[in-house]
């Protein structure tokens, strides 16, 4: 990034698409949120937020782990006490989201007992 920053997009690969990527993902994320922000509220739910999707990128998959966790917390407590899960899913939601309380104990764990995770791939040196 930060050659980006100093030479500019000359700095590329010369057949690197990331530009036009770009710009794709980010038209996409543009027509999704005008999409959901303008068609009936019964459409508009069934398009995902561009941001939901962008987080587990950002921040890594244990938190994607979190968020489908969480996400069936809130549907089976919504059938089960819909009025108490509407007054309290944001505090909940919160606590997770801030504690990454999921993952972080058994993440942890497996650092302390030094498990490594196996690879499809092995970085070697080819043979020439």
């Amino acid at each position: 990034m930060a050659i980006l920053g100093v030479e500019g997009f000359s700095a590329l690969p010369r057949h690197c698409y990331c530009l036009q990527l770009c710009y794709g993902f980010f038209a996409f994320a543009v027509l999704a949120n005008l999409v959901r922000d303008m068609a009936p509220e019964r459409v508009g739910k069934l398009v995902p937020l561009p941001m939901a999707i962008a987080v587990p990128f950002l921040v890594g998959s244990s938190f994607a782990i979190d968020m489908v966790a969480g996400s069936f917390i809130v549907y089976v407590w919504h059938k089960l006490n819909s009025k108490k899960a509407d007054l309290m899913v944001l505090a909940v939601a919160s606590g997770f989201i801030c504690g990454d309380g999921l993952w972080i104990l058994p993440s942890a764990l497996l650092a302390l007992l030094k498990v490594r995770p196996p690879i499809c791939m092995s970085f070697t040196a080819g043979k020439t």
